[in-house]
């Protein structure tokens, strides 16, 4: 399968190294990772007081997206050191205080939490506990707005998403106008920069399509301007979701953008009732790989390598070498990239995969500009 997206794995601006208890009241059971050294796998490299633990926010471990991207990375970063690790799912955001409480009394040293939603509650933490390292996904941890992490021992994992998300736009823009149906679409979760970052680099990779080729392919719900556009609320798959889902639908689009963890499930099941051949464009993850229910529905997916962040702050912390030094992950670095196209790679218009391929290396070179409101 063509990967549009280099391969490095860099953090912090460094090269990545070689790489139980219920919580009562709060959440799910954790879950416990296997224990490589235990079972002979591999042999143990972190120092045996080394205990990474991760915290995810409500929308749990089997959403398909970030949450269970980094517990991937997780997973995999505790079996290659052959610790174990602390995995705790929140089922609400009441949990998350009290499931941090509970991690570090359960004696973690290294703490990760999945996403935005969790950025207060991570920052009294770790200004309470000072000799645990923390790493928090797509958030500063910067609440009182002064431009730094609010806690000396938290490291944002970052990811500059507006770059692949533009190569996303192009692509899709490319698919529709070959169709002739020249109308692509895009909706949110909720109305903040890890959302809204997809959806701008979305309609501006449609626009550059658009003055390449002298096309007219439409995008619809989102505004780059305005910064406004459609949104269900919230990252359930519930209703609300599938009659948004509908509105983009319904201007007669082929292709269509969920951004927001399960709600591209909504779409999906939008698409099964309309009876249309619209695709869609994953997020965070290679869609097509973890949900068969869709894998022969995407067209592609804007992917930002939570699971490599993860594994990578873990081994760093593992090894004595924690760096509060955000992480922004980019096209140069390989921490965003696209998919591959699966299926319908041999579908795709002619030249299309040398197209983004040379956008991509503008944007690395500095020769195109790709920057969004949102941007790290």
């Amino acid at each position: 399968m063509t990967t549009i997206s280099t391969r490095k794995r860099l953090l912090g601006g460094a090269a990545a190294a070689t790489m139980f208890v219920a919580l009562a009241g709060c959440a799910s059971a954790p879950e416990e990772t296997p224990d490589a050294t235990a079972s002979g796998d591999a042999p143990a490299l972190a120092d045996e007081n080394f205990k990474p633990c991760l915290v995810s926010d409500d929308g749990g471990f089997n959403d398909k997206s970030f949450n269970q991207s980094a517990k991937e990375g997780m997973d995999r970063a505790a079996k290659e050191l052959g610790v174990k690790a602390l995995e705790v799912e929140s089922d609400s955001a009441n949990a998350y205080a009290p499931n941090l409480e509970n991690l570090v009394a359960e004696g973690c040293t290294f703490i990760v939490s999945a996403g935005f939603k969790l950025s207060a509650d991570t920052v009294t933490s770790a200004l309470a506990n000072e000799g645990v390292d923390y790493a928090i996904i797509d958030d500063w941890a910067d609440n009182d707005g002064d431009g730094t992490a609010d806690a000396p021992n938290i490291k944002p994992l970052m990811f500059d998403t507006v770059q692949a998300a533009y190569l996303g736009g192009y692509a899709a823009a490319a698919w529709s106008a070959e169709s002739g149906v020249n109308k692509v679409g895009t909706f949110g979760g909720i109305t903040i920069p890890p959302v809204t970052i997809f959806m701008d680099g979305f309609v501006d990779g449609v626009a550059k399509y658009n003055e390449d080729k002298g096309a007219s392919v439409e995008s619809f719900g989102w505004d780059v301007d305005a910064q406004d556009g459609n949104f269900t609320g919230g990252f359930d798959a519930n209703d609300t979701a599938k009659q948004t889902a509908q509105g983009i639908l319904d201007q007669g689009v082929d292709v269509i953008l969920p951004v927001g963890g399960p709600i591209y499930q909504s779409a999906r099941d939008a698409i099964a009732d309309s009876g249309d051949d619209t695709l869609l464009v994953g997020v965070d993850s290679d869609l097509a790989q973890i949900d068969e229910t869709v894998s022969d529905m995407v067209l592609v997916s804007i992917m930002k390598k939570i699971d490599e962040a993860v594994y990578t702050s873990i081994l760093e912390a593992a090894a004595g070498e924690f760096d509060a030094t955000p992480y922004v992950g980019t096209l140069e670095n390989g921490g965003v990239g696209l998919s591959g196209f699966g299926a319908f790679e041999s579908e795709l218009p002619a030249g299309l995969l040398d197209e983004l391929a040379a956008l991509q290396d503008a944007i690395i070179a500095g020769e195109l500009e790709v920057t969004s409101p949102s941007s790290p």
